[in-house]
């Protein structure tokens, strides 16, 4: 993911001084926009939901993505998806094809905006601390992801489900059904998967230790 934070504007009114990452990774925290009693604000959460019950904040390996088909069912989204939902922007995303000679990076874009991934959140509280102490709550996420062959020269099997922008209103609010919801995002995600450009990207993203705008350059 190729996280920036100029597009932020349009969704939170509010200063915002993150810095551009052009090579985030599960686990790493990263900046998602949400509705928290009344309040539209942006938060730094980890990407990876860890479980309520999780005896410490993180471990084991990260839940990154959450299916469509099942992120109003499933145990840990089922909560999250009713009422904690956010807006995860990025300028970009990575996917990867696996070839003879090792993983192939591309770099997926709507070149006519920025990205904006919908993802469910979830918090969970440090059993060690005080039941008064207020930094006891951590926050984490996982992307919501779909089938990826709507897309034209898809790159892998899964993406993630992403927004239009007339829709942000709404998936921020609590005016809508969780039928309502899944709804709105198959038909947005659906546009936005038709307008996505992909690129083939140097191997240096494969590490997570190279993060620079390099990384983001078509192959020459």
């Amino acid at each position: 993911m190729n996280q920036g934070t100029a597009h932020l504007l349009d969704l939170f009114d509010g200063p915002d001084d993150t810095p551009t990452s052009f090579n985030v990774a599960p686990t790493s925290d990263v900046r998602v926009v949400r509705e928290h009693h009344g309040e539209r604000t942006l938060v730094p959460v980890r990407w990876g939901m860890v479980a309520p019950r999780a005896p410490k904040f993180g471990g084991g390996k990260p839940v990154i993505n959450a299916r469509i088909e099942s992120v109003a069912s499933n145990g840990l989204f089922k909560g999250p998806f009713t009422s904690h939902r956010c807006i995860v922007p990025a300028n970009g995303y990575y996917e990867w094809q696996q070839r003879e000679d090792g993983k192939q990076p591309y770099y997926i874009v709507d070149p006519q905006r920025p990205i904006a991934m919908a993802g469910v959140i979830r918090a969970w509280s440090d059993p060690t601390s005080d039941s008064d102490d207020p930094d006891r709550w951590r926050l984490s996420m996982a992307i919501i992801t779909r089938d990826a062959h709507v897309a034209p020269g898809e790159v892998h099997d899964r993406m993630p489900a992403c927004l239009t922008p007339d829709v942000y209103d709404q998936w921020l609010g609590d005016g809508l059904s969780n039928d309502e919801l899944l709804q709105l995002l198959d038909f947005s995600s659906l546009e936005v998967a038709s307008q996505l450009t992909n690129h083939e990207v140097s191997r240096q993203v494969n590490s997570v230790k190279n993060d620079d705008p390099q990384l983001i350059q078509p192959l020459a």
